[in-house]
Order: structure tokens, then sequence, then C-alpha cells
């Protein structure tokens, strides 16, 4: 059917033998080799390697660079944010809405996932934790006019058991005795959000959290997220969290850890200082970096936009480029000496110095021996390679593995956690003078003496 398609589109001048060839194409004929998913790689590095029928490879161009670039970019992108937040920082994908259609978004959640973020788009089917509640509740019970909110579903029973208690009722004396001690006045709390939280709470009583900032965070969401997190707590419940989305979030997060430690003493509450608090609201890098210079008590960053729309860098400019026909080598002749591509099959080595740090990747051409450690190897920098370079690795290691041959993939292919681990991994494995992220030390990339005389010859 699509070989017929391409006949009703194209010239009719076209020969018939083309759509016969067509129905002949065969993946068997095809191997690939690549660095393995999750690997730092650096520029002009070729990560992916495609060999076989000139025609047949060259029709997988469009769809290889449509896969490796965005998912390449997101990852890197994710990974970014992970650096600048630390290890210990639960990162949250929330970018589901800003990004390009369904398939962006959940693949921007998936390759979020490798670069080092927990995710929230795909938590249905991911079986990961829910995201967090929305202003809607609280805006939905306020339109409905609830000074004195009937609450259709307020009795829960305690957690030991016995009978249903009146959720509502309870929570509307913790408010009192929360509102005395934050010396603010329960009417200033929105009784549409509480009858929310309530609602919320009673549906999930071992998952509560509120969103605190839907009316005022010190007059309002606070003190309602407290009075009916106590409320549980007497039913022997404990709520999970809270989240803010406006205003000045690190400044926020440091007042309401503060209710959360007076609050924990006054009514003896031990964790209840501890209760996790999540930010979100246009998170970028430079947020990051504030709530780090500014200290905060965040638990937990919720980022969307400037994530899965990589606002600093929209695209990734991998390329598929020919670089051998037939044994023969070839390259593109340009003007633009970075976009002058580099001839053969080639094999590429990452080596580290003594500290176990990656120090430059090496270009071979393919039927080169591999170096050694130890080994003083006259290699040519790209950018400087008018002058030979001299170096010592420590380690070799060969970063191309052989992922498809004979019409079958040929290595297991890991899981996600794997290689999100791996990505992890060779971050850290990185010299903080190349993993910095202002100002990082350049990263050189090499060729062989021979690699490079060919070069010259063509």
């Amino acid at each position: 059917a699509d070989v017929a398609y391409l006949r009703s589109v194209l010239p009719s001048t076209t020969d018939d033998a083309f759509f016969d060839y067509l129905a002949t194409l065969d993946a068997s004929e095809v191997t690939v080799t690549a660095i393995p998913e999750g690997s730092v790689v650096f520029a002009r590095v070729p990560f992916l390697q495609v060999k076989g029928p000139l025609l047949v490879v060259q029709l997988l161009e469009t769809t290889l660079l449509c896969l490796v670039n965005y998912a390449s970019l997101v990852a890197t992108n994710a990974a970014r944010f992970r650096l600048l937040a630390g290890p210990d920082m639960k990162l949250m994908e929330m970018g589901l809405r800003r990004a390009q259609g369904p398939d962006g978004a959940l693949s921007a959640s998936k390759y979020s996932y490798i670069g080092g973020m927990q995710t929230g788009t795909r938590a249905g089917w991911m079986g990961m934790k829910r995201s967090t509640c929305s202003h809607t509740p609280g805006t939905l019970d306020n339109a409905r006019g609830c000074a004195n909110p009937a609450f259709p579903w307020q009795e829960l029973p305690p957690r030991a058991g016995g009978d249903p208690v009146d959720l509502a009722a309870l929570a509307v004396s913790w408010l009192q005795r929360v509102c005395d001690l934050l010396q603010t006045p329960p009417a200033k709390a929105n009784q549409g959000e509480l009858a929310a939280f309530v609602s919320y709470a009673v549906t999930f009583p071992c998952d509560f959290q509120g969103l605190l900032d839907t009316y005022c965070v010190r007059r309002s969401g606070l003190p309602n997220f407290c009075a009916v997190a106590l409320a549980l707590h007497q039913l022997g419940y404990q709520a999970i969290g809270v989240r803010l989305d406006s205003g000045d979030l690190a400044q926020q997060s440091k007042e309401i850890r503060r209710v959360f430690r007076a609050c924990g003493a006054h009514f003896q509450v031990p964790w209840f200082g501890t209760i996790p608090i999540a930010v979100s609201n246009d998170i970028s890098e430079q947020s990051l970096e504030e709530f780090r210079r500014e200290g905060s008590e965040i638990d937990m960053i919720g980022i969307g936009t400037n994530l899965v729309t990589c606002p600093l860098q929209p695209s990734l400019g991998c390329v598929y480029k020919l670089v051998e026909v037939n044994g023969s080598p070839c390259l593109k002749l340009t003007e633009d000496e970075e976009k002058m591509t580099i001839p053969g099959m080639k094999t590429i080595y990452r080596l580290y110095d003594a500290a176990g740090h990656p120090f430059m990747d090496l270009m071979a051409l393919e039927e080169e021996p591999s170096p050694s450690a130890g080994q003083e190897l006259g290699i040519r920098v790209l950018g400087q390679l008018g002058e030979t370079t001299k170096v010592i690795p420590s380690t070799v290691e060969p970063l191309h593995r052989t992922y498809f041959r004979d019409g079958q993939v040929c290595e297991p292919l890991p899981s996600l956690p794997e290689v999100r681990t791996h990505a992890q991994v060779s971050l850290n494995l990185l010299s903080p003078a190349h993993r910095r992220l202002h100002e990082p030390q350049p990263y050189p990339v090499a060729m062989t003496e021979r690699l490079h005389r060919l070069f010259l010859e063509l």
C-alpha cells in the first residue's frame, strides 16, 4: 500500500523498477552501532553509526534524527536542572500542559525521567506517586457560595477503626485553635477552601495534601490546611504535604516551615514540623539558583514549561552525514568549519585521567588498533588541528556497541531506570570543571594522527 501511494504521487516518468525495488527493501542488511543510551556525549562525536545499502540508510535519516534530537535535548535539559538542584532535592516533571501535543508531552516526561526528574505527567501508567492537587476544588467550593459550607461527604472513620467522625466539624474546631496560635482571625480563612480541603481529606485520608495559595497563604491556605491535617491526625492519619504555586516561594516556604514547627510543638504532633513543602510556578534554572542562594525549606520542585519546551535551547543540532561509500571515505566540504564532517567509519574512545574523570574523547578509524592505557598518544584536538598534542590516558573505554545486525537487536536494551542510573553515573564521572553549568571548561574531542592525515588528503 505504501509503494502504491508513492507511485500515485511521484512523477509518471518515474521508472517502474524503482517501485519494484522499494518493495524489496530489507532491514537485515543494516548494522547500527551506538554509544549506550544515557551516556554523556560531546559535540562532533558520532554517537550513532548506520551501515547498509545507501538507499536504505538514507531512508532512515529523518526518522533517526526525529527520535534522537528531542530525546537528547530534553534529557540534557532535565540533567541541567538535576545538577543545579543537587542529588537530594525531589524534582517533579509537570510539563503536560505546555508540551507540543500529547505525544510530545509523554516523550518529554520519559526523557525528563532519564535526565534525573521524578515524573508527574506519566504517573498513571508508570506506577509513580500522584501529582499534587489543583486550585479548582477550592475555587469551585467558593463559587458555590460556601460561606457556611455543607460537606456532603464529611464523615471519616478513625484509621484504627470505630464509628465515623464528622471531619468537617472537627476541622472547624481545630481551625479556631490554629488561628489562636498564629494570631490570625478565623474569619479570614476562606470557608470554600476549607470545604475543599475537607472533601479532599475524606477522599484521600492517607494522601492528604493542600495547595495553599488559592486565596492567601498566611491568612487562609495555611491555617485551613493545618486545621484539616490536625483533624486527620486526631483520627490516626498523617498529611503528606503542601504546594505553593505563586509569590516568593523561598520566603513562603520558610514561613510555612515555622508554622508547621510551631503547630507540631504546641499541639504535640512531632511529625508536623517535617511536612514536605512542594513548589511550582514557571521554575527555571535561575529559580533553582535563587533558592540555593536565599536558602529555603523546599522539599520538592515541580518544573513544567522551562523543562519540556527547553527555552534556553529550543532544538538540538544532531545531523546525519555520509562518511563512507563502498569502503571509500568521504566528507562534506564547506566554508563553515563546524559543518565539515569527519570522514570514514570510526571507533570512539573515552580517555580517563588518574582520578577517574574523562578528559578527552578520541575518534579513530575503525581499522586502527585500540589505544592502550598508560601509552602516550599523539592526537589532534578539533579546533587545534595545526598542532600535535601528546596525552597519556590512565584508562581507555571504547564507547560504541553494536545494537542491530542481520535484522535483529543484538544487545540487551536497558530499562528506563537503568538508563536513568547510567545517565547520573556518566554525569558524576565528569570533572567539576567540565560539569559546571556556567562557563564550563571546554571538553576536548580529538582525532588520531592517521584520521587527521585522511582528513587532510580528502
